[in-house]
């Protein structure tokens, strides 16, 4: 009888793909910077690029473009500038940026400092941003001038001594830049007249630190970034990781995705998440291959423009962004020419499988789904690059990523392989834990057998051949009329109704019977469609069991979502919660 321990995925892998990539390199993830720049100095590591207004849309696309030597040269200026405020090994550091060159040149510059990043989204209200640098003891922000005054009003019930700032202008061409200041630069609150003595413009200290670099002996056993969770089931919780886990973590999406130095990557998700950070940021520099930045991946004419005009072949996204993609005329009529791309993967919620279907059509490439968590920044299962590429599941086990599927009743208890239970892992780009939350600690990560597993709340099966199959979170489960109902699978179902674009399930208290527990859907339809409740009641009783079948519905224009695509459940409970209060439908 086949078991978990005989790691019997790794047959389903690739013919590229190693079973272990161990021993992983003890060095920490700026190792791979520095090598970049010492073996191809003149390749291009970042793009920032713009469209010119309508009137000068001649033009084109332009753009200033950073080398591989150049960003080792920045980094190194301001990491030797961070050292010389204070900055001392573990010390934490708020970076609220958007992807702009300026994030980049910070991120690696902290690593190189012996700081930890706590990367933070920079849209996020003053009160949530104080939070998540109050909870980090951070003690040094960069942040772009847009966001500088919600930074500030927070710094007092902080530990911030610090604030860096940049202009987003700064690596734009010239002529967008005149314009930018010109006729946006006020009008759109990027304007910043000056600053305290305790803060400084990110461009005059790279001025004055330039041709310095920091000595701090950085190995891969030191902290290299505090990832705060979505916050999808309550408050975001800091996961700890050492550089040792980002290393291991590119180095396997590297040997997975057959990375080459031909590759180059369009940067639009979100640097201020692991997905973005490792996915993009740090696999793109282990490769020495360009990232074309988007600030705004919301922004879909931009995302298409960069595609379109710099041919990217690596597409990290979420699956409302490729859907949002796929269903554009101008993509579906060949106006905007996607064939470039050759991989994607798809994170951070379930995949539909016409998005899938509908991408691969129009790119040629492979779009994959996967799976990660804050916790294990950020990859740990991906569907093979060349082999069967399995609809709705998340893929197989990356290299050294161990699994079992264990019981829901003691959390000890392997289950039958094809049987579901809670996912759980141990591997080397695991998190050391959570920020000042022991309980949470323990809770998540549990010495079994000899080995430390994540328990990740989240309810999975393994088919006989290692594709996982994510059934539900375990805290989404609901409890109907005595049977085990996943909001997950009811979404699938709903999201394969024509009119159906997007859609939330959530378990609700019954309006009727106190105590119990019913299912409600928030549908957002495709532009132009519609389908009554009875239509969609139908569509789901074709596919589900009774108990299963949702019948109640709101009709919205949208779902509350995480940066990275997640719906927010316990938003949609809370919509239900308000609505009921105050009398609304």
């Amino acid at each position: 009888m086949v078991t978990y321990a005989d790691r019997f995925w790794t047959k389903s892998y690739d013919p590229h793909v190693p079973g272990t990539l161990a021993p992983y390199p003890d060095v920490p993830l700026h190792h791979f910077l520095k090598k970049a720049a010492k073996e191809t100095p003149n390749q291009i590591a970042l793009v920032t690029s713009t469209r010119l207004p309508s009137m000068l849309g001649k033009l084109g696309r332009m753009d200033t473009r950073i080398t591989y030597a150049e960003l080792d040269r920045m980094s190194d200026a301001l990491a030797a500038a961070f050292v010389d405020m204070g900055l001392q090994k573990g010390d934490r550091v708020g970076l609220v940026m958007p992807n702009i060159a300026a994030y980049v040149i910070s991120f690696w510059a902290v690593l190189k400092a012996g700081g930890a990043i706590a990367a933070i989204n920079p849209t996020y209200p003053p009160e949530k941003i104080k939070f998540m640098l109050a909870d980090s003891d951070a003690k040094l922000v960069v942040t772009m001038s847009m966001f500088y005054e919600n930074v500030k009003k927070t710094q007092a019930e902080t530990g911030v001594k610090n604030i860096v700032v940049t202009n987003v202008k700064e690596y734009l061409p010239g002529l967008p830049k005149v314009l930018f200041t010109l006729t946006r630069e006020k009008k759109d609150g990027h304007y910043v007249e000056s600053l305290p003595d305790s803060d400084f413009w990110l461009q005059d200290l790279l001025g004055k630190y330039q041709g310095q670099s920091p000595s701090v002996d950085v190995t891969g056993e030191d902290l290299g970034v505090f990832q705060y969770t979505g916050g999808t089931t309550g408050d975001p919780k800091a996961a700890m990781s050492k550089h040792g886990a980002m290393v291991a973590n590119a180095l396997q999406c590297e040997i997975y995705l057959k990375g080459t130095t031909t590759d180059s990557f369009l940067g639009a998700i979100p640097m201020f998440h692991v997905f973005g950070m490792l996915s993009v940021l740090a696999f793109a520099t282990i490769l020495k291959t360009p990232i074309y930045l988007v600030p705004n991946a919301r922004d879909i004419d931009d995302v298409l423009d960069n595609i379109n005009t710099y041919r990217p072949t690596m597409f990290m996204g979420v699956p409302a962004l490729y859907n949002a993609i796929r269903l554009r005329d101008e993509v579906r009529n060949g106006e905007i020419n996607l064939g470039s791309i050759r991989a994607c993967i798809s994170g951070s919620a379930p995949l539909a499988p016409a998005t899938k279907t509908d991408f691969e059509k129009l790119t040629g490439g492979r779009l994959m789904e996967g799976y990660g968590m804050s916790e294990t920044p950020t990859a740990t299962f991906v569907n093979p690059l060349e082999g069967e590429n399995r609809t709705g599941s998340i893929g197989l086990p990356l290299p050294d990523v161990d699994v079992r599927i264990v019981s829901l009743d003691d959390g000890e208890t392997d289950m039958p392989v094809g049987e579901p239970g809670e996912l759980v892992i141990h591997a080397p780009q695991m998190m050391i834990g959570y920020h000042k939350m022991p309980t949470e600690t323990e809770n998540t990560l549990r010495e079994q057998g000899g080995k430390k597993w994540l328990f990740t709340g989240d309810i999975a099966r393994m088919d006989d051949e290692g594709y996982v199959y994510i059934v539900d979170r375990k805290k989404d489960m609901a409890l109907i009329g005595g049977f085990n109902v996943y909001p997950n699978a009811v979404e699938k179902v709903i999201l394969q109704h024509p009119t159906v674009a997007e859609v939330g399930v959530a378990a609700i208290p019954h309006p009727k019977k106190e105590g119990q527990e019913a299912l409600k859907a928030w549908v957002v339809f495709k532009d132009g469609q519609s389908a009554t409740e009875d239509e969609l009641v139908a569509h789901q009783e074709e596919h589900l069991a009774g108990y299963e079948v949702t019948r109640r519905f709101a009709f919205v224009d949208d779902l509350p979502k995480t940066t990275v695509g997640k719906t927010l459940r316990r938003e949609l409970v809370r919509m239900e919660t308000e609505s009921a209060v105050t009398g609304e439908a």
